[in-house]
């Protein structure tokens, strides 16, 4: 057996008694393709990225769809594994894509919803995104996201929601709509404050995290103090990773060989700062552990179980 061999039998043995579900994974960005910046790296390798996961205690993938227009690749994708499940929705700074024919967009998202009713399992990504309003104004994002509420009343799908520096907005557009969403949701990929994070509970919401939820030591504070029953993991990947700058890095145990070029490319090494993976979601884990001090195995069933509730029941 050789070293990198050697390495990734040890993380597997290390992680293969806990069960994890990534609940927010963009597996039809083009990295995955080996393209990076419209410029072909190394070969295509999701099916490896897969295996790695497989072998690494992923039961269950939820690819993010970000658009109506990204439809066609990710039904590939998802249709070649029965654990590969996916949103639908159009993401904040897509929102422009609604405005030429809105019930055309609309209808456009049922009809993949109803084509694919095995593999959809929540409505999204949509929400708010204050931060990147040069792709998409407030008025436009506010007036789309409230549209596609109407898909959660009529599938009786839960919530996969984007707030980014808009949550005044974003949760009044929630409250309003509390009548529509029978199934709750999660707050993914979320950064805001606690208070914030109890109002979206209280509303009987989960909270996402990832790499981009735990850069800083305010925001580790944050974390620690949400309650674990109300906790889904996530890697966000191919972004969001847990950086050695970042405040949780210091949790961190499990590691992988890498490489820091994408043109150094192998098929056991992962690309570092360049490219997350979901088999990466256990660090998210590790350090939510180390900011609570808590078993890392109990915490991970809890979260497991979280998981299966809102999408699985």
């Amino acid at each position: 057996m050789n070293f990198i061999s050697r390495k990734f039998s040890q993380i597997q043995r290390f992680s293969r008694d806990m069960k994890f579900i990534d609940i927010g994974a963009n597996l039809t960005d083009g990295m995955y393709k080996g393209i990076y910046n419209g410029s072909q790296k190394h070969p295509a390798d999701l099916n490896m990225v897969l295996k790695r996961s497989w072998s690494n205690g992923l039961e269950k993938i939820i690819i993010t769809v970000g658009t109506v227009t990204d439809t066609e690749d990710v039904v590939k994708i998802a249709k070649k594994d029965d654990r590969l499940f996916f949103t639908m929705g159009c993401h904040p700074t897509r929102c422009n894509e609604f405005k030429s024919d809105p019930d055309k967009y609309y209808a456009q998202l049922c009809a993949a919803i109803d084509e694919n009713k095995d593999k959809v399992v929540a409505i999204g990504e949509c929400g708010l995104d204050y931060d990147r309003l040069h792709f998409c104004t407030a008025d436009v994002q506010k007036t789309y996201f409230e549209r596609q509420l109407d898909l959660v009343s009529k599938y009786r799908l839960p919530l996969f929601l984007h707030c980014r520096n808009s949550f005044d907005d974003f949760y009044n557009i929630i409250q309003r709509n509390l009548a529509k969403i029978t199934n709750g949701g999660v707050c993914h990929s979320f950064d805001g404050t606690f208070a914030q994070a109890k109002k979206l509970i209280d509303l009987g919401f989960y909270i996402g995290i990832n790499g981009c939820s735990l850069k800083s030591e305010k925001q580790l504070e944050v974390v620690a103090h949400i309650p674990n029953e109300r906790i889904l993991i996530e890697t966000d990947c191919p972004w969001c990773q847990i950086r050695p700058s970042h405040a949780g890095s210091k949790f961190i145990k499990t590691k992988w060989p890498t490489t820091k070029k994408k043109e150094k490319w192998t098929e056991d090494t992962l690309i570092d700062g360049r490219r997350y993976e979901p088999t990466q979601i256990i660090q998210v884990l590790e350090v939510l552990a180390g900011c609570k001090n808590e078993n890392i195995d109990v915490l991970a069933d809890q979260i497991y179980e979280n998981t299966m509730h809102l999408f699985f029941n």
